[in-house]
């Protein structure tokens, strides 16, 4: 049976509003960005026929494939998945936005190759909120050092902070590394950055990241269904 992507967007869209009324968040604040890495082309165009154009990608040139063969579509591309310093040419090149810088060298060379003919790559920072040895991402203490040489980069901006936390067993334990990562994010713009986004939860968790100020969810999942 074909997937009804239309219903699975209007229910994860009904989820973002209920959230944003329940605790106190400004209607339409929080958007959303469909994850559709190892998806086929024709499930991202029936997305976006849905009325999605926002998709994020992890695997370069997958993402690359896919942004050449859909760019009739106009969609908005953001790369969301680990960055090897050979692939950040093609980043750099065809992205909008980038969620997962986690070192400075990565940015010096996003920064170096964008192209003068577009506009400054969106980034955030991603923040390694739970310290896990297994993922990517910041130390805390490293954040402010990195996130102020970010700043300055010339075809850079610095938009805000990513996480991906670990599993929590309920709601409660689910709210505390989107908060560390929101105080994270208030310390910066309190030092004069200028940060309007925090890039935190997914299909499981995303109610618990929009208690805590996210600005943008990243959903897989519960919009095309589990990966095979």
């Amino acid at each position: 049976m074909t997937p009804d992507f239309a219903d699975r967007l209007h229910t994860v869209q009904a989820r973002i509003r209920t959230a944003e009324q329940r605790f106190q968040r400004r209607p339409g604040s929080v958007g959303l960005l469909a994850v559709s890495k190892t998806q086929s082309v024709a499930a991202i165009t029936a997305m976006a026929a849905a009325g999605q154009g926002c998709f994020g990608e992890n695997y370069p040139q997958e993402a690359l494939d896919k942004i050449i063969e859909l760019a009739a579509l106009g969609l908005e591309w953001h790369f969301i998945g680990p960055i090897q310093a050979n692939k950040t040419r093609g980043i750099a090149e065809h992205f909008a936005w980038v969620h997962s810088v986690d070192r400075l060298k990565i940015a010096e060379r996003l920064s170096a190759q964008r192209p003068a003919t577009l506009p400054p790559l969106n980034v955030c920072l991603q923040v390694n909120i739970d310290r896990e040895v297994t993922k990517h991402g910041l130390d805390e203490t490293d954040l402010a050092t990195v996130a102020a040489a970010v700043a300055t980069l010339p075809r850079l901006r610095l938009r805000g902070l990513m996480a991906i936390p670990a599993p929590a067993p309920n709601f409660a334990a689910q709210r505390q590394p989107f908060a560390r990562l929101r105080e994270l994010w208030e310390r910066l713009n309190a030092d004069g950055l200028a940060l309007d986004t925090l890039s935190m939860g997914m299909s499981d968790d995303l109610e618990a990241a929009i208690a805590e100020g996210a600005t943008l969810v990243r959903v897989g999942t519960a919009l095309f269904g589990p990966r095979g």
